[in-house]
């Protein structure tokens, strides 16, 4: 099987990393597997992208370039809205690899205009990793739920007009795509349920499989060890918050966090709990969550993120809308609990009380007894990450996920 994967970049957010790892996964069962990229920044030799400086320099500008007709909208949510309308040779590239079988993953950001897909004489498959696919150009709804009519109107661009750049996206969709047999993976159910019931993709047939993580990688690591390594202190409480753009992202549910460790604080934990954010630099006016905080800007590396983990004794998750997040995989497989709230690919990864708390959506006072739930009894939170080690074996290994991709590619080439 001469399998091709399309991913706009290999490394580079949360899409790509897990992209990268089932690519690694498939090729480790002896699956020929490429990759073909927009932006690369691992020296992979199966991954293939721009080669030249003047390559890298239009791959950066077509990232640009696709933002351009949301920008017109100056009322807009600053959020990330996709209109995939660049000119590219995509088609020409996967020609020549020849493939049996091309697969999609997230094909944002210039890499991929929506009419070329018709042009594909191979069985494709798509991987969500947002919703962006079925909608008119979001890659998060926010509840809006026009994905399941013709978009329009959109909320996120501030429109009060049915013929806006959302209708327009969908249109293009609609004809570009409505003749194109496609089956589509979510990796997550809450995705696989909003799929089904999109305009787009109500047709098409829909699997689930989660992403996979290699668990020998990502495994716990002795906490005293774990803290020693980040001078963190061994006595104390460690709360982890990690996100890309942890702060000042809406979506990712800062908000919400700020109120839940206030009142952590008013009832007796300040002094005891130390709060670590991965994804923000220190704010010139910092809250006074009523505890110490430790900002990281960012990690580079596997082994940082799994001291970091391992370092914590709870990593909190508040986001609104959420797929199948990586950083509460990568918590779980390094035995470390989780607080969520019971939204998304949330309740897929986390079982309530037994490897981690699933809070009210967005009630601050729930995830702040979650918390607190997971932090007042140490015999609970050694069961709860014995747990959380189990769902991580069990769920995300990375082979186990890879030989579902190879069962799945075979009942398609048959």
């Amino acid at each position: 099987m001469n399998l091709l994967i399309l991913n706009t970049f290999d490394s580079q957010g949360g899409a790509a990393i897990a992209t990268f790892r089932l690519h690694s996964g498939l090729r480790s069962i002896g699956v020929s597997s490429h990759m073909l990229v927009q932006g690369k920044k691992t020296d992979d030799r199966s991954v293939i992208g721009p080669s030249t400086k003047w390559q890298k320099v239009v791959a950066i500008l077509r990232l640009h370039l696709d933002s351009l007709l949301a920008a017109l909208y100056r009322k807009r949510e600053k959020v990330l809205f996709s209109s995939a309308w660049i000119p590219e040779n995509l088609f020409s590239k996967v020609e020549k690899f020849h493939p049996d079988i091309v697969h999609l993953f997230w094909v944002n950001s210039g890499f991929l205009k929506i009419e070329t897909l018709r042009k594909f004489k191979q069985p494709i498959v798509w991987t969500l990793h947002d919703m962006w696919p079925f909608t008119g150009g979001c890659h998060y709804d926010d509840e809006c739920g026009k994905f399941r009519q013709s978009c329009g109107d959109c909320p996120l661009l501030h429109s009060d007009k049915d013929s806006d750049l959302s209708r327009r996206i969908w249109t293009r969709k609609q004809a570009a795509w409505s003749e194109v047999p496609m089956v589509i993976v979510a990796t997550s159910h809450w995705l696989a349920d909003m799929a089904r019931s999109s305009s787009l993709f109500k047709n098409q047939r829909i699997e689930v499989i989660p992403n996979g993580i290699d668990i020998e990688r990502y495994k716990p690591i002795d906490k005293k060890t774990a803290r020693s390594a980040y001078n963190l202190p061994q006595e104390k409480h460690l709360i982890l918050f990690s996100a890309f753009s942890a702060t000042s992202d809406k979506r990712k549910g800062n908000q919400f966090l700020i109120l839940a460790l206030e009142k952590i604080a008013r009832e007796g934990w300040g002094a005891k709990t130390e709060l670590i954010i991965i994804g923000a630099s220190e704010p010139e006016n910092s809250p006074d969550l009523g505890m110490k905080v430790h900002y990281i800007r960012q990690l580079h590396d596997e082994i940082s993120q799994v001291l970091l983990y391992s370092a914590a004794d709870v990593v909190v998750a508040p986001s609104m809308q959420e797929n199948l997040s990586n950083t509460v995989m990568e918590s779980l497989a390094c035995g470390t609990p989780v607080v969520a709230f019971d939204i998304g690919g949330m309740p897929d990864m986390i079982d309530h009380q037994i490897s981690g708390y699933l809070a009210t959506p967005f009630e601050s006072n729930d995830l702040a007894d979650g918390i607190m739930w997971v932090l007042e009894d140490k015999n609970r939170r050694d069961m709860l990450s014995q747990r959380a080690r189990q769902t991580a074996e069990e769920r995300y290994a990375l082979q186990t996920v890879a030989h579902r991709y190879c069962t799945l590619y075979q009942s398609i080439l048959k």
